[in-house]
C-alpha cells in the first residue's frame, strides 16, 4: 500500500460507538412516539420496529433522521439528539491512531450517517479529518461503488490512491473494492467471520508501510 495518500474512515462502529444512535432510533423516537399518541412505550416501540422495517437498510430513508421526526410528527429532532449527546462514545485507541496517521496522511470521513449525526458523533474528533463525506446527506445513498467513485473525484485522486476502513462488509469493504480503493474491514466484536478482518485500529500498523 506504499501508494496510499488518503485514509477514509467509516464512524459508527469504526471510530464512534452505536450508543448515541441506537439511543436515538430506539429510545428517544419511541418515547416520543409513545407520548405524542399516549400509548404505553412497549406498544410504541412495536409500531416504531414495524415502520423501520417497511424501508429496510437498503434505502437512503432508513438512515434519515428528518424523515422519520416527519414521518412521526415528532417535532424538533435537534433537541433529542443534544438530549442523548453524553452517549457520543470513541473508542479507546481512536484518538492515538488519529494522531499518529494525521501527520502522515490525509484522513477524511466517508459514512453513512446523516450529517445531523456526524455533527454530534465527530464533535471531539473532527479537527483530523480533511473532508467529511456523508453518502445520505450528500448524495442521497447508501454507501455504494458510485458513492466511493464520487469521493475519489471530490479529492482528485485515484482510487489506488485511498484505503477506506469500516465495520460493514458490504458498504464499507465490498462496496470500496469495487470502485478499487483499498480497504479493511475492523469487526470489533473478534467474531472473525470474515477472514484478515481487524478487531482494533492498533492492527491498521501492519498494513501500511514501516514508516507509520
Amino acid at each position: 500500500m506504499n501508494e496510499i495518500k488518503i485514509i477514509s474512515f467509516d464512524v459508527e462502529g469504526t471510530l464512534v460507538t452505536t450508543d448515541f444512535s441506537y439511543a436515538i432510533w430506539f429510545e428517544a423516537i419511541p418515547k416520543r412516539y409513545s407520548e405524542k399518541h399516549e400509548i404505553p412505550l412497549e406498544q410504541a416501540q412495536k409500531a416504531v420496529m414495524s415502520e423501520y422495517e417497511k424501508i429496510g437498510d437498503q434505502r437512503a430513508e432508513w438512515y434519515d433522521i428528518k424523515y422519520w421526526f416527519h414521518k412521526f410528527d415528532l417535532g424538533n429532532y435537534e433537541l433529542a439528539m443534544e438530549e442523548y449527546r453524553n452517549k457520543v462514545q470513541y473508542y479507546p485507541e481512536v484518538m492515538d491512531t488519529l494522531s499518529l496517521l494525521c501527520k502522515k496522511y490525509t484522513l477524511t470521513v466517508a459514512s453513512g450517517s446523516p450529517r445531523e449525526f456526524l455533527h454530534h458523533l465527530l464533535r471531539d474528533i473532527k479537527p483530523y479529518f480533511h473532508r467529511i463525506f456523508s453518502s445520505i446527506s450528500d448524495y442521497k445513498q447508501i454507501k455504494t461503488r458510485d458513492f466511493y467513485h464520487k469521493i475519489c473525484q471530490e479529492l482528485g485522486v485515484t482510487p489506488q490512491q485511498v484505503l477506506h476502513i469500516g465495520d460493514n462488509w458490504q458498504f464499507d469493504f465490498i462496496a470500496a473494492k469495487e470502485t478499487g480503493i483499498h480497504a479493511l474491514h475492523i469487526d470489533r466484536k473478534g467474531q472473525n467471520e470474515h477472514q484478515g478482518s481487524l478487531t482494533d485500529l492498533t492492527q491498521l500498523k501492519a498494513h501500511l508501510p514501516p514508516s507509520y
